[in-house]
């Protein structure tokens, strides 16, 4: 098992800390992610009624959401959102909240959790969409902005996290929770940075070689924000980056 921490200072002048975990493969980096999790959300429900956690969609994070379902949690208390989503039919193939319906709650444990789904294309426009996530994070966290207890993120390629695309207008929304995110030809509904921030636990997964390079600029204390939106994550907790060894080599 091998630990690192990385500390560095972005642009803004905001110290960002890292707790870099490298995971042998990707089996190994589910079972440890879903340990994290698992941790998490049991810290937060011995504070609380009730815990609020927020999912990143994509491959990388699937196994672990079904391994972490079948946690003897109690998953009841327990209330589950997307950090983006795709402004796709929640049935369709693409839809994040698709994939958590075939791991997290597919399982007998994970199923009891309350799910909130982000409404698209039943809303007139993304814009409606997001304004209508925006109401349910409102009545369900506490805080402005909404604070959730676990965050989990991916890393894209091209440095990206949640729908927040490097040169997107998304990038610069500092006056609503969730905005329209795009990337990749499609509209996508996701969290702004001051809610991903805002997390009291934030958890990054990155998994195989052709995330060497936006992992390397996650890290880098002198890489912008702009060219690698993943830096705008600046919680005040240190981050917890779990990734395997495909990922991490050269790190």
């Amino acid at each position: 098992m091998d630990h690192s921490i990385l500390n560095g200072l972005n642009e803004m002048g905001i110290t960002a800390r890292y707790n870099l975990v490298i995971a042998s493969d990707l089996q190994d980096l589910a079972r440890r992610a879903s340990e994290a999790m698992a941790a998490y959300i049991d810290l937060a429900l011995d504070q609380k009624d009730r815990a609020q956690i927020a999912l990143a969609g994509g491959s990388t994070p699937a196994n672990a959401y079904s391994l972490v379902g079948e946690e003897h949690l109690p998953w009841d208390r327990v209330d589950v959102f997307l950090g983006d989503e795709r402004w796709v039919d929640l049935n369709d193939e693409a839809s994040n909240a698709y994939m958590l319906q075939k791991t997290l709650f597919a399982s007998s444990s994970g199923a009891k959790a309350v799910f909130y789904p982000i409404q698209t294309v039943e809303m007139e426009t993304p814009t409606l969409s997001a304004e209508a996530f925006a109401k349910v994070l409102t009545k369900t966290c506490i805080g402005e902005p909404p604070v959730f207890d676990l965050m989990v993120l991916g890393l894209g390629e091209d440095g990206h996290t949640a729908s927040l695309f490097p040169g997107t207008r998304a990038l610069q929304n500092q006056d609503s929770w969730v905005t329209v995110g795009t990337g990749k030809g499609l509209d996508r509904i996701t969290l702004t940075a001051q809610v991903l921030s805002a997390a009291r636990k934030v958890i990054f997964l990155v998994s195989g070689s052709s995330k060497q390079d936006a992992l390397k600029r996650l890290l880098d204390p002198d890489e912008s924000s702009s060219r690698t939106p993943a830096r705008l994550v600046q919680p005040d907790s240190e981050i917890l980056v779990i990734a395997d060894q495909a990922a991490s080599n050269g790190i």
